[in-house]
């Protein structure tokens, strides 16, 4: 642990609090998209079934427990309890080109050829890759609203501070991985242009745009 994961950590932890916050308050799924929350909740189920076999911390449990029950949440009232605010005709973008690849680049660049190791690095690359279709969505409506800015930007500093942190341990415990290395600069690159409306923009009390 380091100050860049635990900031990165509380980074995601506040991106999922707002995301439900948003819907809850509005009672409302306007603007956010289900495919995307669908692809984190297969990145969580993926990634943490290890919470049932391998003890680590206190700490590294309760937030496995954490991300694992606000994505069920999510789900719940995007498809359930306010599934009439959902917007399906925007959220179009095709979940299995995202899906299949990460799958065949699992069983080809791995750790070790084990289920919970490809399972493990299913869900980082598929978690870098995540974020694709609530930004598509974003172009394709033209805009988001402040509070899903707020979720994007808080989502999208998690891995970037994640970044910092491989950096950390590779001077400090000369420790790296490639894998979730590569997964995380693919990862904020896609948060690129985002970040710069986000500060030009939303920041100014202006409304966020993405380029078509």
């Amino acid at each position: 642990m380091n100050i860049f994961r635990l900031a990165g950590d509380l980074s995601h932890v506040v991106a999922v609090i707002i995301l439900l916050l948003k819907i809850w308050k509005t009672r409302s799924c306007a603007g956010i998209s289900g495919k995307s929350q669908l692809l984190f909740a297969i990145v969580y189920l993926t990634r943490y079934l290890d919470l049932f076999t391998t003890y680590v911390s206190l700490y590294n449990s309760i937030m496995k427990i954490l991300f694992l029950s606000a994505s069920g949440a999510t789900l719940y009232f995007m498809y359930g309890k306010f599934r009439g605010t959902y917007d399906h005709n925007h959220d179009t973008f095709r979940i299995e080109f995202l899906l299949i690849p990460c799958g065949l680049l699992s069983l080809v660049i791995n750790h070790e050829f084990t289920v919970m190791e490809i399972l493990w690095t299913f869900s980082i690359y598929l978690e870098s890759v995540a974020i694709l279709p609530q930004l598509f969505m974003v172009s394709k409506t033209g805009e988001a609203e402040s509070i899903t800015s707020h979720y994007l930007f808080a989502l999208g500093s998690y891995r970037a501070l994640y970044l910092l942190n491989w950096i950390h341990r590779y001077i400090a415990e000369s420790h790296y991985d490639l894998i979730a290395i590569f997964a995380g600069i693919v990862q904020t690159i896609l948060y690129c242009d985002f970040f710069y409306l986000y500060i030009t923009k939303v920041l100014k009390g202006k409304k966020l745009q993405l380029p078509a």
